[in-house]
């Protein structure tokens, strides 16, 4: 099982933070699609693609070469090349230090936040990072470097590794808001805000917190679980633990069970419900599985390159 986030592992995936895209112009199938696009100044036009001429396009938009050479009328489509400035936000708390599969919760987050650290590099935008745990949070400041980079994954790997399961430290439910109240303050406009968390804590003030940053930027959760909060094992018994205190319960009685799954899927649903309710992409994204594979599953691959006309 991958319980602790290696910085090797974090930097290694910058090799497959392809495939995808964290701007608005997604694929159909990609729960970003109709995300409303920033309206920060821009730093030119970037080429998209070349399509046929349809009545009412702007005749200076024609490429007149290949209309020549294919005797049918094409035009050049850009879209506007934005400085797109990203946040990532990612929790390490006690709570994340869960997985009953492949990974912990933590470490999820963790590669979830390093493949968009990546992505964002690649495109060449800044990014800077809010990694924080029950007791401290590490701000730093979004640049245009890999250095940058380096050093987000860096203190990520640092935090993750302080999880244990006999930490002194208490959980804390009311970091999370906490945390994205002192992102709002940073992210004023024109930023993507990424969030990797199980969102433990989270409540009508959360909700309150992630509608103000969505009205000036763009803001995607993703929502780190793990199977057993949805499916119970078949097993009479499970031992649960907080690292000093340790509960049987009986999983072969029916209403335990239910209760469990109950309040379990109760909170996931609501969180989930955030894509609806307050117009925010909410990403479920699985211990059970890799993370680059969900992540392009997600969010839709890359179109592949457009036939040259």
């Amino acid at each position: 099982m991958g319980a602790y986030a290696e910085l090797d592992s974090l930097i290694a995936l910058q090799f497959k933070a392809g495939g995808f895209t964290l701007r608005h112009n997604q694929p159909v199938h990609s729960l970003l699609l109709g995300r409303r696009a920033s309206h920060v100044r821009g730093r030119g036009l970037d080429f998209e693609e070349l399509r046929s001429y349809v009545a009412g396009d702007d005749v200076r938009s024609i490429d007149w070469r290949v209309t020549a050479r294919t005797q049918k009328p094409y035009v050049r489509v850009y879209s506007e090349e934005r400085d797109r400035p990203t946040m990532l936000v990612v929790d390490q708390r006690i709570n994340m230090f869960f997985g009953s599969r492949v990974s912990m919760k933590s470490v999820i987050a963790a590669e979830f936040a390093a493949l968009a650290a990546w992505r964002v590099f690649h495109q060449g935008d800044r990014t800077g990072a809010f990694i924080f745990n029950d007791d401290a949070t590490e701000e730093i400041r979004m640049r245009r470097s890999r250095a940058t980079v380096l050093r987000i994954l860096d203190r990520i790997a640092y935090q993750n590794h302080l999880l244990r399961a006999d930490t002194p430290s208490q959980p804390k439910p009311s970091r999370l808001n906490e945390v994205l109240a002192s992102v709002a303050r940073i992210c004023r406009h024109d930023a993507l805000i990424l969030i990797a968390s199980d969102f433990d804590g989270a409540d009508q003030s959360t909700r309150d917190l992630l509608l103000h940053m969505s009205r000036s930027n763009d803001v995607i959760c993703c929502l780190t679980y793990d199977p057993l909060a949805v499916k119970l094992p078949p097993a009479e018994q499970l031992v649960v633990s907080n690292g000093e205190l340790q509960v049987e319960l009986q999983l072969g009685q029916e209403k335990i069970r239910k209760s469990i799954i109950d309040a379990s899927d109760k909170r996931i649903r609501s969180i989930l419900s955030w894509q609806h309710e307050l117009g925010i992409p909410v990403l479920p994204i699985s211990t059970a599985e890799g993370v680059p594979q969900q992540v392009r599953h997600l969010l839709g691959k890359i179109a592949a390159l457009r036939r040259r006309v």
